[in-house]
């Protein structure tokens, strides 16, 4: 006990000192926004786009390329994540725009990268993506990029393909690749502009033939794999028919990406809140005759450099910006270490993300989903045609955590039901679409991630059945319409259903959103929580996962899993890596969900948390992490949110001093030791 008592007492200071950073980084309008951490490609392809628009580099070129080398290792390479085998179109990408900025090719970094990039295959093993950018500058023939005619957008919403079954991220990318595919221009280099540019033969084992083949041979896919060998047939049919440019149809399918791209804008430029697509879509525009001068195209460059972020470390792009996201964490987690609702701190922040909520008509979840009424919140500042459903569920938690009262209000009540209406048929949730889960299309030649569908997931099942069973407990004599909570009830039963289905044979999750099963298992086991009494079949769920988390703890403590997990899934690969904070806190967030505080594990856990807190920046004490704990396409693109090491520590710690206090029947766990708001 005299044990708990020390350590209780250092978690509780830890929180204090916690809270008061975050109250510092807290913005004046009363949100928090953090870092989007990603990989030097979102910088390159940046680079890309000012070179292809001749917009001027000088101004940034030197902190451009302070960035770029700063992610270099030592090998010469580029990963796509920190603490992760080195990628070949990685660095392809980052030696394009480094040469693009004028570093010479004798610059020992450029020859430490050339001489890596060389042995490990040369530029002939670039990915597709990598090959469209490459394609527009005459690196690559357009004839080694898969054909997309732009007649594609075309197709109705009852065709098995069309783009509202691609996922909203490969929607956003693929319509104005058809533009962009049609025009197949060929852009300047520092060199001049040629259809078979020399600008990069040096990356070349052999620059006389660069037309790489793509998707599997027919004969190989003939008789294995249907969509394989189908779609590989309709691309070399496509190659033959010249990519159906003299169809009748293509002026008026272009006219129609046209408008679907300027539709889908926002009043300020932005796109979707993600950068791929805003750096294409400016391309496609212009293709299409609009100049660099059009106050749309100016409207579009303002907007992607607010994703932009400069510092001793250089300047880069962030792929995403991160709002709402950060800021409904942060109000859970003040909370949950004891901040009081009524402090005026987090009451700004309630007010600013009920501001954002979504009631507007536009949203591509409407074209399969049109009788749905809005209600959903979304991840960015500037993002109405794609609420997601985490995010959503996550303002709901954070909401009904400041004022459980507010169980009743619109704004729950309308994303509640927007939550109910995005259900998959096969009881989960998905990020933002519904049903989107024709997992064919990723035999597409074009999709060498495997990312072209949004079908359910675990990790936000588990949140979704957090969030209602929240709904449920608070509904008691809070006068909820009847027939919402019975269409809760049967959705957390088809969610819990779903979560059965898809639990690992080891008793785990997968995390499709964090890395990896840690995530995925921690999410699941706090959407579980609520429904142990009412349903039989939680607790064959919930223990097999209980043993599979203890069995994770590494020897200091801590818990921590890489993302090669989702290259290797066997145990083994899981429990090898380093602790990381944002991890351990997901382990104990899980355990306490089953497991009392004082257990070993639990200790130890908290123990390490407690221990790794550091001094940041005169603001307050945080906790450092290098490695990335989220993604964005599992096994191709690693992503790190700055704040995840802040808010998710902070979370579990507070959890666990309540819930040691209320083993011990204290009433009021006097967690805060921050000033107050008011």
């Amino acid at each position: 006990m005299e044990i708990d008592d020390k350590l209780r007492s250092k978690a509780v200071s830890s929180l204090s000192a916690a809270s008061k950073y975050a109250f510092n980084l807290m913005k004046p309008d009363g949100h928090w926004i953090g870092e989007f951490l990603s990989n030097v490609t979102i910088t390159a392809e940046h680079i890309f786009l000012r070179q292809t628009l001749g917009v001027d580099l000088s101004a940034s070129r030197d902190a451009f390329q302070r960035f770029i080398l700063s992610q270099q290792k030592q090998d010469g390479s580029w990963s796509i994540a920190p603490k992760y085998p080195s990628d070949v179109s990685t660095g392809l990408e980052a030696y394009l725009a480094l040469k693009i900025l004028g570093v010479p090719e004798s610059a020992p970094q450029m020859l430490q990268a050339k001489k890596w990039i060389l042995q490990n295959g040369g530029a002939a093993k670039m990915r597709i993506f990598t090959r469209i950018f490459f394609a527009m500058f005459g690196l690559v023939p357009w004839d080694a990029v898969p054909q997309v005619p732009a007649e594609f957008i075309l197709l109705p919403k009852q065709s098995p393909i069309n783009i509202y079954t691609m996922a909203s991220w490969a929607r956003c990318l693929v319509v104005p690749l058809l533009i962009i595919r049609h025009h197949q221009p060929i852009y300047s280099l520092p060199n001049g502009a040629f259809a078979d540019n020399d600008f990069l033969d040096e990356l070349w084992i052999d620059p006389s033939n660069k037309l790489m083949p793509y998707g599997t041979p027919l004969a190989q896919s003939w008789g294995n794999d249907f969509f394989d060998f189908s779609f590989n047939l309709i691309d070399k049919a496509m190659w033959v028919l010249g990519g159906l440019r003299r169809s009748p149809l293509r002026g008026y399918s272009r006219r129609v990406a046209v408008k679907w791209i300027l539709d889908h804008r926002s009043k300020d430029g932005d796109c979707a809140g993600f950068i791929l697509p805003m750096h294409q879509n400016l391309q496609a525009l212009v293709l299409e005759g609009y100049k660099v001068s059009d106050p749309v195209i100016q409207a579009g460059i303002a907007a992607i450099e607010r994703f932009a972020l400069e510092d001793e470390v250089g300047k880069r792009i962030q792929g995403i910006l991160s709002p709402t996201w950060d800021t409904v964490f942060m109000i859970r987690a003040l909370l949950d270490l004891g901040v009081s609702s009524t402090d005026n701190r987090i009451q700004k922040a309630v007010e600013w993300t009920k501001a954002h909520q979504i009631l507007g008509p536009e949203g591509d979840w409407r074209v399969y989903k049109p009788e749905l009424a809005p209600g959903g919140f979304a991840f960015e500042y500037s993002n109405n045609w794609y609420p997601d459903i985490d995010d959503t569920a996550v303002v709901i938690l954070a909401l009904l955590g400041q004022d459980t009262q507010a169980v009743n209000s619109p704004c729950i009540i309308a994303a509640a039901k927007w939550i109910l209406g995005m259900q998959n048929s096969d009881g989960g949730w998905a990020a933002f679409d519904h049903n989107n889960d024709k997992l064919y299309l990723n035999r597409l030649p074009f999709s060498d991630m495997d990312a072209l569908c949004d079908p359910s997931t675990a990790d936000i099942t588990g949140r979704v059945l957090e969030t209602f069973g929240k709904m449920l407990e608070l509904a008691r004599g809070k006068h909820l319409p009847l027939a919402l909570l019975e269409s809760i009830a049967v959705a957390c039963d088809r969610g819990i259903a779903y979560l059965a289905a898809t639990q690992e044979q080891d008793g785990s999750w997968f995390g499709r959103w964090g890395i990896n099963y840690l995530s995925g298992t921690s999410n699941v086991l706090c959407g579980l929580a609520s429904f142990r009494t009412s349903h039989p079949i939680v607790e064959t769920l919930i223990h097999p996962a209980i043993s599979w988390l203890r069995t994770m703890q590494n020897p200091d403590g801590g818990f921590g899993e890489d993302a090669m997990t989702y290259k290797d899934r066997s145990h083994s690969t899981r429990s090898l890596e380093n602790s990381t904070p944002t991890q351990t806190a997901w382990a104990i967030m899980g355990l306490l969900t089953v497991v009392g505080p004082d257990g070993e594990c639990a200790l130890r856990a908290v123990r390490w948390l407690v221990e790794r807190q550091v001094e940041s920046e005169g603001k307050g004490r945080s906790w450092e992490e290098e490695k990335y704990t989220a993604v964005g396409f599992p096994g191709h693109f690693y992503i790190g949110y700055k704040f995840y090491r802040h808010y998710f520590p902070m979370i579990a710690l507070g959890r666990w001093v309540k819930a040691l206090d209320g083993v011990r029947g204290k009433r009021d766990s006097g967690i805060f030791l921050g000033e107050d708001g008011n």
